[in-house]
């Protein structure tokens, strides 16, 4: 497939429409809740999960009865126009291109609240010519418009040919903020054995090596180590944004925050959050831990360029730990910014 060229590459595709981002805006994303906007009391509750997560997400996809994808649709321009979200992100994620609503999604919502929103979730992205279908027609909306900022594209994996595609995804459009996981679909797609919605399987699993008469020690392994790894890659190699998708398990916190923390050693910038439980979970394992920044502090101030080796607590500090103490160093100051408690611990 021909690509353009480095410098049509960040040229607008419509007249009149604003220039892609050279660099993504700088937020914190640890969390993108999702809102069920046919919904009217949770709808009004937006203004109250502003203040409590990074991202208010408009859900008019999977999750929204048939009969109420007009209702959501419409929902969401309402909650969009009457909420003052500050510096929380607004995004929607709007139905699947091969389905019968997703145009009125996209003309409907960017013609009404288009300047307030900022990222469109992009389900069931199979490769680059999904994403070149929404930048071409965003850009002609921006046009009509007169938006004045580019609305960025958060592409779904949850396709085996999506998968396969993941490097030519991420960098389809100057538009991509990033890409999240969706294990559930990706599951069906593979044809896995599992009915669960991200997470684990305890079938899944290694066996210690025989010893004798006793019993053999089973491990569980993780089913999304693999994709999440590829999406990761495919995403830091790109300049955008890897998430962890959702956790359907409302009930089990604790495999949750594993799932979630997996994903943020890993590199995930944040994770869905469909329950508020998981709010907090999200907040605390996708924020750096305090002692780590502290730490990682003493390796910045005692390699002020980066250069050359030093020893603290009897380990050796060179280059590539200085850039690994600077990545977690600016987490802590995005979320030090939001946080006055963090900032405290961490001294920031």
């Amino acid at each position: 497939m021909a690509e353009k060229t480095p410098r049509k590459f960040f040229e607008p595709l419509a007249a009149g429409a604003p220039a892609p981002y050279r660099e993504l805006p700088v937020r914190l994303e640890r969390m993108i809740h999702f809102v069920p906007p046919h919904v009217e009391k949770l709808r009004a509750r937006a203004g109250e999960l502003a203040r409590e997560v990074d991202v208010v997400l408009g859900n008019l996809e999977d999750a929204v009865p048939l009969e109420a994808k007009e209702a959501a649709r419409a929902g969401f321009i309402q909650m969009a126009q009457a909420t003052d979200f500050g510096s929380t992100g607004l995004w929607t994620r709007i139905n699947a291109l091969n389905s019968p609503w997703v145009l009125d999604d996209i003309i409907q919502i960017v013609g009404t609240v288009g300047a307030k929103l900022d990222v469109i979730m992009l389900p069931k992205v199979e490769g680059p010519w999904d994403v070149h279908y929404l930048d071409q027609l965003l850009a002609q909306l921006e046009a009509r418009h007169l938006i004045g900022k580019p609305i960025m594209i958060h592409a779904i994996l949850e396709t085996a040919e999506g998968v396969k595609n993941v490097d030519a995804i991420a960098t389809a459009s100057p538009r991509m903020h990033g890409m999240s996981l969706g294990p559930a679909d990706l599951a069906a797609s593979r044809a896995m054995k599992t009915t669960r919605v991200g997470g684990g399987h305890p079938e899944y699993k290694v066996l210690a090596d025989v010893a004798g008469d006793a019993p053999r020690t089973a491990y569980q392994q993780d089913l999304w180590h693999y994709t999440v790894a590829k999406m990761v890659d495919a995403c830091a190699s790109a300049g955008i944004k890897p998430f962890y998708g959702p956790f359907g398990d409302f009930s089990d916190a604790a495999a949750c925050e594993a799932q979630f923390r997996n994903a943020f050693l890993m590199g995930c910038a944040g994770a869905w959050t469909l329950h508020p439980s998981q709010i907090a979970i999200a907040k605390r394992v996708f924020s750096p831990d305090p002692q780590e920044v502290v730490f990682a502090r003493r390796i910045l101030e005692a390699m002020p360029n980066g250069a050359g080796a030093v020893m603290l607590e009897g380990k050796m500090q060179d280059d590539a730990t200085w850039k690994q103490a600077k990545v977690m160093v600016d987490l802590a100051r995005q979320v030090a910014a939001q946080d006055p408690d963090f900032a405290a611990k961490t001294g920031l």
